[in-house]
């Protein structure tokens, strides 16, 4: 799986795209024939509350899977993201399974 961080408004650390990096992994556990994962962090408005802004984009053998969570922290938006992708996989497992 190729796991793509794009960083909007300003600099991830190394901190940040390793959780990223680590935590996206886990989704291999979910759905084994994942492609690719998108992550976009962007801050939306700097000098708000809930201004980080998280979206994951997964691609899997016909069809593309889309997230995208406001929090407080990208930490949260990413564990957020994740929890919907887990349960969008596991519906799509169960369509293929149905056919």
């Amino acid at each position: 799986m190729e796991i793509k961080i794009q960083a909007i408004h300003f600099d991830a650390t190394d901190k940040l795209q390793s959780f990223v990096n680590k935590k996206v992994e886990k989704l291999q556990k979910t759905y084994e024939d994942i492609t690719k994962a998108e992550v976009q962090l962007k801050v939306v408005k700097p000098a708000t509350s809930l201004n980080k802004q998280t979206s994951l984009t997964v691609t899997v053998p016909g069809t593309t899977l889309f997230v995208e969570k406001t929090c407080d922290t990208f930490e949260e938006g990413v564990d957020l993201c994740l929890d919907s992708m887990k349960v969008q996989l596991t519906k799509f497992k169960e369509k293929l399974r149905d056919r």
